[in-house]
C-alpha cells in the first residue's frame, strides 16, 4: 500500500466520519452531556483497559519465548505500553506494533523477521478472537435487540476468518498462495504476509501456545468490552450489556482499519450510527464515543512516561542470548 493510497484513504474516510457526524450531532448539547458524565463510570473504564495490558504483555512474551527470545514482564508491559502511545500519533495500532517490533529487534539483533512474524501472528490470533466474541455477540443477540444490519456485517467477517485460516494454515493451500505472490507484491504486503505466514508455521508443533494465547486473547477482549460499557454508562446510556458484546468486537475491528486518524471521528461515528439503531439519540451515543477516546488517551499516557524515560536513558541494550 502507497503513501499516498494511505493519506487519501484516510482523508476520504475521515472526511465522510466527520460530514456524518455534523448531520446528526448538535455539538452544544453533546458538550453539555460531557460536562455532566460520570467521573466514576470514566475511572472504571480506564482500570479495565490499563488493568489488562500486563495480560497482553504476558502473550506476547509466551509467543517469544516460543521462538526462543525470553523478555521480562516488566519490559514486555513497559513496551506494550509505550506501543499503545505510538498508536495515538500513528496509523491505527499498526505504528503501535512497529514500535513492539524494532524494540525486540533491537534487543535481540538479528532477528528482526522473527519479531515481525511473532507481533503480526499475535494481531491475526487478535482478530480471530475479535471475529470469535462478535459469533458470540450474535447469539447473544438473537430475539433481544435489531442490530440486523451490523450482524450481517459481523457474518462476512466471520466468513473472512474461516477463509483466512484455510489460506494460512493448510499445507494443501499453499499453492493458492503462490498464485496470489504477484498481486500481493504489487499491493506491498507480500513481506507482512510472508512473516505472518512463516510465524504460524513455526507454531504448528506447538499447539498449546497458541491455544493459550487464543483463548487468554478472547478473555482480555471479553473484559475490556466492558470499558465500552462503563463509557456509555459514564453519559447515562442504560443499555442492556449484552449489547456491548455485539458492538464491542465491531469497534476493535474498526479501529484497525489504516486509513484513519488514530481513528477520529470514525469511532464516534460508528457509535452513533450503531447505538442509533437501538434509540439512543445522536449527541449522547457521540458523548459515550468521545469519553471512550478518552479512555484510550489514558491507556496511552503511562506509555509516554517509558518513552521519555527511554529516551533519556539513551534506549535499550541488545540483550545477549544464551544457548
Amino acid at each position: 500500500m502507497t503513501r499516498t493510497t494511505r493519506v487519501v484513504g484516510t482523508l476520504v474516510l475521515t472526511a465522510a466520519a466527520v460530514a456524518y457526524l455534523v448531520w446528526k450531532i448538535e455539538l452544544r448539547a453533546a458538550i453539555e452531556i460531557l460536562g455532566d458524565a460520570s467521573l466514576a463510570w470514566f475511572a472504571l473504564a480506564v482500570a479495565i483497559m490499563v488493568g489488562t495490558v500486563p495480560v497482553l504483555a504476558a502473550r506476547w512474551g509466551w509467543l517469544l519465548r516460543a521462538q526462543g527470545m525470553d523478555e521480562r514482564l516488566r519490559w514486555l508491559t513497559r513496551t506494550y505500553f509505550a506501543a499503545y502511545t505510538a498508536g495515538q500519533v500513528l496509523p491505527t495500532s499498526l505504528g503501535g506494533d512497529a514500535l513492539r517490533v524494532v524494540e525486540t529487534a533491537r534487543r535481540h539483533p538479528g532477528r528482526a523477521t522473527v519479531a515481525t512474524g511473532v507481533v503480526l501472528l499475535e494481531r491475526g490470533l487478535g482478530g480471530a478472537a475479535t471475529v470469535l466474541l462478535g459469533a458470540v455477540g450474535f447469539l447473544l443477540s438473537i430475539g433481544h435487540f435489531d442490530v440486523s444490519a451490523y450482524l450481517w456485517i459481523e457474518g462476512v467477517f466471520v466468513f473472512g476468518t474461516i477463509v483466512l485460516s484455510f489460506l494460512f494454515f493448510a499445507r494443501s493451500a499453499r499453492p493458492l498462495l503462490r498464485l496470489a505472490q504477484p498481486l500481493l507484491e504489487r499491493l506491498r504486503i507480500a513481506s507482512p504476509l510472508r512473516a505472518f505466514y512463516e510465524g504460524i508455521h513455526h507454531y504448528r508443533g506447538r499447539p498449546r501456545v497458541l491455544g493459550t494465547v487464543l483463548v487468554v486473547t478472547l478473555a482480555v477482549q471479553a473484559v475490556r468490552i466492558l470499558a465500552i460499557w462503563a463509557s456509555a454508562k459514564a453519559v447515562g446510556i442504560d443499555l442492556d450489556v449484552r449489547v456491548y458484546y455485539v458492538m464491542g468486537p465491531l469497534l476493535f475491528l474498526v479501529m484497525l482499519v489504516p486509513f484513519t486518524l488514530n481513528g477520529i471521528a470514525v469511532r464516534e461515528a460508528f457509535f452513533v450510527s450503531f447505538l442509533g439503531t437501538l434509540g439512543v439519540g445522536a449527541n449522547d451515543a457521540f458523548a459515550a464515543g468521545f469519553v471512550y477516546f478518552l479512555v484510550v488517551l489514558c491507556l496511552a499516557a503511562p506509555g509516554a512516561i517509558v518513552l521519555v524515560a527511554g529516551g533519556l536513558r539513551g534506549g535499550a541494550r541488545p540483550r545477549v542470548e544464551h544457548g
